[in-house]
């Protein structure tokens, strides 16, 4: 059965092997340099775009200290990509970080996300997606992200296996959900009896 990550590296955990979140002096590599490694630019992609997610929540919520400091941790993400990649407009996405970071009280509404021109969000992703962005999502939004990475595994265990699995569901709604508070709940007490049931069966050998 999988083990979960301990929640203080979830993000090491999502990003390749020897790959560590890029540096300011990172972000900045001349444009002649060689290319970040596509795998390594794809998790950059996916944590600088959910964290930039999470500082637009957490203006709205009118935290400007929490805006602010995900808005400098997003904006390294994307630093280090094009000002397109994947077919994701990020240039005007980095200019409101920049404006975020600087003073989030007088930064403007967050523009929206487009891929190949059409408005994205998080609940468009698919279950695959939501699989690989899920203990991200937990980190930038405050939940312990613990249980979220233990039933991502359990749901991609059940995905590989081609079987039916209440994670896969339950994932995918913490992601992409507008009840993520109580989905979180149910989440973390299945992974509990998920837990009790592994113990139960170790026993009997």
């Amino acid at each position: 059965r999988p083990r979960a990550t301990r929640p203080g590296r979830v993000s090491g955990a999502l990003v390749e092997a020897g790959d560590d979140p890029p540096t300011t002096a990172e972000a900045a590599t001349p444009a002649d340099d060689p290319p970040v490694p596509s795998t390594a630019a794809d998790e950059r992609l996916l944590h600088g775009l959910i964290q930039f997610t999470a500082a637009a929540h957490h203006r709205a919520e009118d935290n400007a200290d929490g805006a602010r400091d995900l808005a400098e941790s997003a904006g390294v993400y994307l630093g280090a990509l094009p000002d397109e990649y994947r077919d994701c407009a990020l240039a005007p996405v980095r200019e409101w970080l920049d404006a975020l970071a600087n003073d989030a009280d007088a930064a403007p509404r967050p523009p929206p996300l487009r891929h190949e021109g059409t408005v994205v969000t998080l609940a468009d992703l698919d279950a695959e997606s939501a699989l690989l962005a899920a203990p991200v999502v937990a980190e930038a939004t405050g939940y312990d992200p613990e249980p979220v990475v233990t039933a991502a595994e359990y749901a991609s265990e059940a995905v590989r296996a081609d079987e039916t699995s209440p994670f896969i569901a339950l994932v995918t709604d913490f992601v992409t959900g507008d009840q993520r508070a109580l989905v979180h709940r149910r989440l973390s007490q299945h992974v509990d009896r998920e837990h009790h049931r592994d113990r139960d069966v170790d026993g009997l050998f």
